[in-house]
């Protein structure tokens, strides 16, 4: 086994989890990559990883499935070691709509991705990082979104209240695992250059976002894969419990 830190992210195949990926690879972390539909992309972030000289794995999990994370945690130890960072990226919108009009499975089905999934992490990497199950400690990074506090109204509401949870659940873990030798942070994105809305039938919405953005531009996956990288390392060691807005003054 190497002794270099192990990041664990989940959804890394594109977009924010990907560059995530890579930048924690060119400063020294091994890397567990999730998935759950698109094994090419997470091929090429694997390979892509591995130029920075780190080892790289790729595990097929859908994180709403708790005894899926169980054994996606699993297959991280056999191949790389237990984690010492987790990034829950994952995450789905679940169909614009308005509020009255949403349909019972995208609410859900929403909920099962953003906040089950996040928590099952969490209660995964508490296992290998905190100091009663043995471990050295680690950092845990949530990915939270500027619409928990702007509501998302006639598009996401949904959506927005998932990102709540996770804010709140990011306070709560924070403070309860600070003594178990765990950071737990959360980052609050605003509209990023991903796909997610085009797929999702919202194609306009980043030219929107970006209009009323006081930086003029919406995220580049970078930018957040940047504030990332800050809250895993010593550099944010007295940072817990805290969410980080990453969204260009909006």
């Amino acid at each position: 086994m190497s002794d270099k830190p192990i990041v664990l992210i989940t959804g890394a195949s594109k977009g924010i989890g990907a560059a995530t990926a890579n930048l924690f690879a060119k400063n020294g972390f091994d890397v567990c990559i999730n998935y759950l539909s698109d094994e090419n992309g997470a091929k090429d972030v694997a390979r892509e990883c591995e130029n920075s000289g780190v080892r790289t794995i790729i595990v097929k999990a859908d994180i709403a499935q708790a005894d899926e994370v169980s054994q996606m945690f699993q297959e991280c130890d056999n191949s790389l070691g237990n984690v010492t960072c987790l990034v829950n990226n994952a995450g789905i919108i679940g169909h614009s709509s308005l509020l009255e009009n949403l349909p019972a499975n995208a609410l859900s089905q929403t909920f099962k991705t953003n906040v089950f999934g996040t928590i099952y992490c969490i209660q995964e990497a508490i296992k290998r990082m905190s100091f009663e199950h043995r471990g050295t400690g680690g950092a845990i990074i949530n990915m939270s979104s500027l619409a928990a506090v702007r509501g998302s109204p006639n598009e996401y509401v949904h959506y927005a209240a998932s990102k709540g949870a996770i804010e709140s659940l990011t306070v709560g873990a924070g403070k309860e695992l600070a003594a178990s030798g765990i950071r737990v942070n959360a980052i609050r994105v605003g509209t990023t250059d991903t796909t997610i809305h085009a797929a999702n039938g919202n194609p306009d919405r980043v030219e929107k976002i970006a209009a009323m953005t006081p930086l003029g531009r919406i995220a580049d996956p970078i930018d957040i894969a940047e504030a990332a990288l800050w809250l895993a390392t010593d550099k944010s060691r007295f940072v817990t419990g805290t969410t980080l807005t990453v969204a260009g003054g909006l």
